[in-house]
């Protein structure tokens, strides 16, 4: 456990992506089986443990520590785990250190009753960094800048013939500890099979696309489509060993979410993989984001909503079809294969995104600003943008350079005044860096501040740093972690959010949600009196309602 809480510390302090890959290939390379495949799993997040939950290490520290001081502390630290990794008593050292493989198999297997014993057991063996790595391990956030991919890339780096993507592709059929994929890659195994009749394929994925940079491209080489407004999803269907139809629905990080839609996976009797957008689909005319979201984490699925909320799938891409794999063929055979696939299924519950026919990049950029006018007809109003693909493009793994391109609408913004800050996560932990915003609205007592939204990202390091010390020196009130921040009309800092969308929301206490929210512009130049106010936004509602209909 020392040298994986020794990894997660490097990584934390690390900025250079180079060097934390380095880091992470000589660990696995140094590291016996089934160590570091256990890290493996922590640092591409394929670890979650039942029990062990943030309300049990708190309940674990109370019983240790003053509560009036634990507050204290966690308020001036800002996290959970490296709170409680300090605070531990250190007095009860035991003279044997829990291997991650011990830790990590316990969390699976002990019963809940017994789990709080045997986890002040480890912290009692364990030192600082190591009561900080267990504990991080437990609540699911690592925060060490350190993504799954860059993991994996570390792991292909073991071998000589090994690619990323080549890890990639077996990865979606392997469980931890991936004994058989360190065997691979580094030359004394065979690459591992998939076995899964309905797999889940890594996705592939563009890049934001601006207005100028397109310019340097040739239009004929690229084809265009809606970027519809739902969630993107995988669609897979196979026979397995028994001849048995299994049919999976899968998020672009691939979550299996077939469970949440069972009135869409009766309807995948097909026999490959579909790469598109899930939607609301009511009547032919695909519902706005807000509506899908009524379907979306929901713990018990009942025939009233299915029928309320009919889910659908709007479908881009086909991967694999009757056991034969897709992904290499260029992006204008996928696609002919898709549109005879689509017709000869003839599925209420999934049709196909149109390609947008254009001439030249300012033919295409018209068809953005007006999708209605440009094919999208009475589904206009779910499109988001525009994705651009190279014809010649096959399905490759990650974002590669210069293949696919969103280029979505400009975002809307509202100047709002910042109401309340907290303490971020990981290196952001000594930085007030998650900031909730307000808008005006009237009451009997005149003008006041009503919350519409929380940002935590869009701003520097630079930029974070200004709007820490601000937060510092005008707190005026704090409650718990968070600091409430002067916010009149005289006195106050206006930020300028940008967004992706907005609805009506009956669980907020504005009664608007926005989408995306992040800070666009710090507004050092607006006094709080000019921000915008909360009828700004309802109308901006309604418009979006109309063009809707």
């Amino acid at each position: 456990m020392n040298r994986f809480a020794f990894l997660l510390d490097r990584l934390s302090y690390e900025p250079r992506r180079n060097a934390k890959l380095r880091l992470m290939t000589e660990y696995f390379r140094d590291t016996p089986d089934p160590e570091r495949g256990y890290a493996l799993a922590a640092l591409t997040g394929a670890l979650s443990f039942r029990h062990a939950k943030a309300g049990l290490i708190r309940g674990l520290i109370a019983e240790r520590a003053d509560p009036v001081l634990f507050g204290l502390s966690y308020d001036y630290v800002g996290d959970l785990a490296e709170t409680v990794a300090l605070m531990w008593p250190s007095d009860q050292r035991a003279n044997r250190t829990p291997p991650l493989s011990e830790i990590v198999e316990g969390l699976e297997a002990t019963a809940k009753l017994d789990l709080p014993r045997r986890l002040a057991q480890w912290l009692d063996a364990l030192d600082e960094t190591g009561r900080w790595a267990l504990l991080k391990l437990i609540t699911g956030s690592l925060r060490i800048g350190a993504s799954a991919r860059l993991a994996k890339t570390a792991v292909a780096a073991l071998g000589e013939d090994v690619a990323p993507d080549d890890v990639e592709q077996v990865w979606p059929g392997l469980a931890p500890p991936y004994e058989a994929l360190f065997a691979w890659v580094e030359g004394t195994g065979p690459r591992p099979a998939a076995t899964d009749p309905a797999p889940f394929r890594p996705p592939m994925l563009a890049h934001p696309l601006e207005d100028a940079d397109f310019r340097a491209f040739d239009p004929a080489a690229f084809a265009a489509e809606w970027k519809w407004d739902g969630i993107r999803v995988q669609a897979s269907a196979g026979r397995d060993a028994d001849g048995r139809h299994v049919a999976r629905l899968w998020s672009r990080s691939g979550e299996d979410v077939s469970a949440a839609f069972p009135d869409l996976i009766e309807a995948l009797t097909f026999d490959g993989a579909v790469d598109g957008e899930l939607l609301i689909l009511r009547d032919g005319r695909v519902q706005t984001f807000n509506v899908l979201q009524q379907r979306l984490n929901r713990k018990s699925v009942t025939p009233k909503l299915t029928a309320e909320f009919p889910a659908h799938i709007r479908v881009y891409d086909l991967l694999a079809e009757n056991g034969e794999d897709l992904r290499e063929l260029p992006f204008d055979e996928r696609r002919r294969r898709l549109e005879a696939f689509v017709a000869g299924q003839a599925n209420p519950r999934m049709d196909l995104s149109p390609l947008v026919a254009f001439d030249d990049w300012d033919g295409l950029a018209a068809a953005r600003l007006d999708p209605a006018a440009a094919g999208a007809g009475q589904d206009a109003g779910a499109v988001e943008g525009l994705m651009v693909k190279r014809r010649d493009s096959a399905y490759v793994v990650g974002r590669p350079k210069g293949l696919w391109f969103k280029w979505k609408h400009d975002p809307m913004t509202v100047d709002a005044v910042l109401m309340y800050a907290q303490r971020g996560h990981g290196k952001r932990s000594s930085f007030y860096s998650d900031y909730t915003f307000g808008v005006w609205t009237e009451d009997a007592d005149g003008p006041r501040l009503t919350p519409v939204g929380k940002a935590y990202f869009g701003f520097t390091d630079e930029e974070l740093a200004e709007l820490d010390r601000f937060v510092r020196k005008n707190t005026v009130n704090r409650f718990g972690p968070v600091r409430e921040v002067t916010h009149t009309e005289t006195v106050g800092l206006v930020l300028e959010i940008a967004f992706e969308g907005i609805a009506r929301s009956a669980r907020h206490k504005s009664g608007v949600a926005m989408r995306f929210p992040r800070v666009a512009r710090i507004r050092w130049d607006k006094p709080p009196a000019e921000a915008d106010r909360l009828e700004a936004l309802e109308r901006l509602i309604t418009e979006r309602e109309q063009a809707a209909e």
